[in-house]
């Protein structure tokens, strides 16, 4: 048998279901407005323009060896400057901690896979995507350049490299569903993108500036 609700259940249960189906429009629309906005600045590696600079955004370490995550990022790095699709790599990350360096993991990966020690760039204050691009443009005189992340990340951090005034492109590293965590990174994108869009809208300062830098400059004009 079917047992009814209380009445007051009742009462309740149409305004709860709109609050509910508001909410959840209110998570995904961002996401939605990212990935259509963003349509056409995303790449593969084969397909994406040639740009002076690849950016590759810090996703944890573990010791001296960068996460799974950080990995394809910067094996997908590689595989552009490779290519010739890009000239410099700037690897971006947190360095807040002392005995927690993502920029040097980074750079010692890509070097040991390959790439010039010369042409790879460290930024030690990119703490969150906003920071990463808005630093790039700001403090290290980028005007152009290839994102580089993993698929699902890739909307939002091409949305905010170019809020940053970066002409900015991205190319995402494909990993399927069932790679370790890429569920969770699916999941917690839409939470991600609501903080996104106060960056897109107020456009601040990143958490660290200060002076610019001519690490790319210099990396660009090396032999």
């Amino acid at each position: 048998m079917i047992r009814r609700l209380p009445r007051p259940s009742r009462r309740w249960a149409g305004p709860l279901l709109v609050l509910a189906a508001l909410a959840a429009y209110a998570v995904t629309a961002p996401m939605g407005w990212a990935y259509a906005d963003t349509a056409r600045y995303r790449h593969t590696a084969a397909d994406v323009p040639p740009s002076p600079v690849a950016l590759v955004l810090g996703a944890g370490i573990r010791g001296d060896q960068p996460s799974i995550f950080l990995a394809r990022r910067l094996e997908l790095a590689r595989d552009l400057y490779q290519r010739g699709k890009v000239k410099v790599i700037l690897v971006s990350g947190d360095n807040r901690v002392a005995g927690y360096d993502e920029p040097t993991v980074m750079r010692d990966h890509l070097v040991a896979a390959g790439v010039p020690d010369r042409k790879i760039v460290r930024d030690f204050a990119g703490l969150d995507t906003w920071d990463s691009c808005t630093r790039a443009k700001r403090i290290f005189g980028v005007q152009r350049l290839t994102v580089v992340t993993q698929g699902f990340h890739l909307p939002r951090a091409v949305a905010l490299c170019r809020a940053a005034g970066l002409d900015a492109r991205g190319v995402g590293d494909p990993s399927p569903r069932t790679m370790p965590g890429t569920t969770i990174g699916y999941g917690r994108e839409p939470l991600a993108m609501l903080k996104a869009m106060t960056s897109l809208a107020t456009r601040p300062d990143p958490a660290h500036l200060g002076r610019a830098e001519p690490g790319v400059h210099d990396a660009l004009a090396a032999r």
